[in-house]
């Protein structure tokens, strides 16, 4: 008797495993992957600051020029230059080719891919007008948005079937800097079409796009709210949208609240110091009078205080537009983790981050940077490190960042990590010395243009 009731605890055993390969089977066929329930997080693959390059082989314009987008990879693919883009210069097709490859074999279950904004190459428009041999400007913009469309049709290959949630950078307008309406315009349904896969209404997208570049979005059976700002507008002095936009960020947090979801919240241009100019004001001593700031002071202070009303509901921040590896502690419950660039223009390695996510807090836990080393063969993205292995801290993404900041300073081997890892593994164009590295690290943790002087100063 007990010889029987073993084999039949063995059946059952074999019919339950069996049973369990068929169901993970399935869930994989669905686009299941490791966001189905059975796993207690999910990845996110969060990429930046691509600046596409169209113009790196002037021989190829005349033929994009006249060619619909859907025959732009083929033209490209013709060209005689194979060489991804090197540190000083924007993202060529060989690279954004190798970039995307990461990402399709990155990308795992992620439910979705986030874009932190600038799709265009730098002074596009001076470059087209050059090659173009006149300033046509219906015929810059017609291209301006072929390149947008290139992008996002090439971006969307890589995750047919999941949504793209996308800001717009400085440089995604018509001209840098600028909240362009007629780029807006002329792109809204490109980004609508390509990227959001439903997940907003038509009309609604259109409402807060085409008056500023923002939206928000619902990730279905998620419970999260994702919303995406247009920081270029809060650069600005005077500006009656970038108000309005406020206004309407306070509106949605207030909602996501009063509904009980969660918030992710994207930008491009981070609040703070523009570290990267003002590392180049310090006098020999390392000491500032006075700091390059990313925002107007008002704007600034005003989202800083909408922030400090909703404490806990956004569970997720980030940017890019600094093309490096690096974060800011926006307020005691608020940590902006900014993504580096594909671009490898600012003397950065080309790299992009993806994510561990928690499946019952919406909050990151840990994330991977995956890089691609442009002084070694062979030419690919690998692994760079894991966030957690490399500082050796566990639990909440937001709370060990917060915990690093001060340990930046007293544990001389995390200082190390964190200034090799900034540039994503090069730094050699603008490196990071002793003398310049408290505008560095005093960047991390204050937010304010004074409390960031003196901070330096006091270093």
């Amino acid at each position: 008797m007990r010889i029987m009731n073993i084999k039949k605890i063995s059946i059952i055993r074999s019919l339950f495993l069996f049973l369990t390969l068929i169901l993970q089977l399935q869930l994989a066929a669905c686009g299941g992957g490791t966001t189905d329930t059975t796993t207690n997080s999910f990845p996110v693959v969060v990429i930046s600051d691509v600046h596409f390059d169209p113009f790196y082989d002037p021989s190829l314009f005349p033929a994009l020029v006249d060619a619909d987008v859907s025959e732009w990879e083929n033209i490209f693919k013709t060209s005689t230059i194979t060489t991804p883009s090197t540190w000083g210069s924007d993202s060529n097709y060989p690279l954004l080719a190798l970039a995307l490859a990461s990402i399709r074999q990155n990308k795992g279950g992620s439910p979705l891919i986030i874009f932190t904004g600038d799709i265009l190459v730098h002074h596009f428009s001076q470059t087209f007008y050059s090659l173009y041999g006149s300033q046509d400007v219906p015929a810059m913009q017609a291209f301006a948005d072929k390149t947008v469309a290139f992008f996002m049709n090439q971006l969307k290959l890589s995750a047919p079937d999941i949504p793209i949630m996308f800001t717009l950078g400085n440089n995604d307008s018509y001209a840098d800097y600028v909240v362009d309406s007629n780029f807006l315009s002329n792109t809204a349904e490109i980004f609508y079409t390509k990227c959001l896969n439903g997940t907003v209404d038509h009309q609604a997208f259109l409402d807060t796009f085409l008056a500023g570049g923002y939206y928000r979005a619902e990730l279905p059976g998620k419970n999260l709210m994702v919303i995406s700002l247009n920081t270029i507008l809060l650069m600005e002095t005077g500006s009656a949208a970038a108000t309005e936009q406020l206004a309407w960020f306070d509106a949605k947090l207030a909602h996501a609240r009063a509904t009980g979801k969660k918030v992710w919240l994207l930008m491009h241009v981070p609040p703070g110091a523009d570290i990267y100019s003002t590392a180049r004001l310090i006098d020999s001593n390392g000491h500032l009078a006075g700091a390059q700031m990313m925002w107007n002071p008002d704007y600034q202070a005003s989202f800083l205080q909408i922030l400090s009303k909703y404490p806990g509901i956004i569970t997720f921040t980030l940017a890019g537009h600094t093309h490096m590896d690096e974060y800011r502690i926006m307020s005691s419950h608020d940590v902006l983790d900014i993504t580096p660039g594909i671009s490898p223009r600012s003397g950065n390695n080309p790299a992009f981050k993806v994510f561990t996510v928690s499946r019952y807090t919406g909050k990151p836990t840990d994330y991977k940077s995956i890089n691609y080393d442009l002084s070694v063969t062979p030419e690919q993205f690998n692994n760079y490190y894991a966030f957690w292995s490399l500082y050796l801290m566990q639990g909440l993404l937001d709370d060990s960042l917060t915990q690093l900041y001060p340990a930046l300073v007293t544990n001389n081997e995390k200082q190390t990590h964190y200034r090799s890892s900034y540039y994503s593994g090069y730094n050699l164009l603008n490196p990071i010395t002793n003398t310049n590295w408290p505008v560095y690290w005093c960047g991390i943790g204050n937010m304010g243009e004074p409390e960031f002087v003196d901070c330096v100063n006091s270093y």
